[in-house]
């Protein structure tokens, strides 16, 4: 038997469907009612305002590189497995940051602002869909 999965997060009734589009291949955000501004992380309220007149929507999955880092050491499971990985923050179109990963580029590509569009990378032992970033 395998120990605790310290890279799994949370799922709570507010983030529950954000997980739930990204096993189907789409990423959302929360979008006000009031002021028109979106937001991540799901939670209940914008942010902004603090209105809750907030709902889901679906983003287009694309943004550009705000900025990253190579992961070369991790010894924390299962991570060490994964090195090296790029750890980035990408500033989605319509607004928001996300914290994500970088797939399909080395680390020597990459420079800030380049356009990147979500891609998803399923973790089946977990029953979880991350979504990841690759260039655009």
């Amino acid at each position: 038997m395998s120990g605790p999965r310290f890279d799994l997060p949370t799922i709570e009734e507010e983030t529950a469907p954000w997980w739930e589009a990204a096993r189907k291949g789409e990423l959302l955000i929360r979008r006000c009612g009031d002021c028109g501004r979106a937001h991540l992380y799901p939670r209940p309220f914008c942010p902004s305002c603090w209105s809750q007149n907030v709902a889901w929507e679906r983003a287009a999955g694309t943004g550009t590189l705000y900025t990253w880092s190579e992961v070369r050491v991790n010894d924390l499971p299962p991570f060490k497995g994964r090195v090296p990985y790029i750890a980035a923050i990408v500033d989605l179109d319509e607004g928001p940051r996300l914290e994500t990963n970088i797939v399909g580029a080395a680390e020597a590509e990459l420079a800030i602002g380049m356009r990147v569009r979500v891609d998803f990378r399923a973790d089946d032992e977990a029953d979880l869909t991350v979504p990841v970033f690759r260039p655009a």
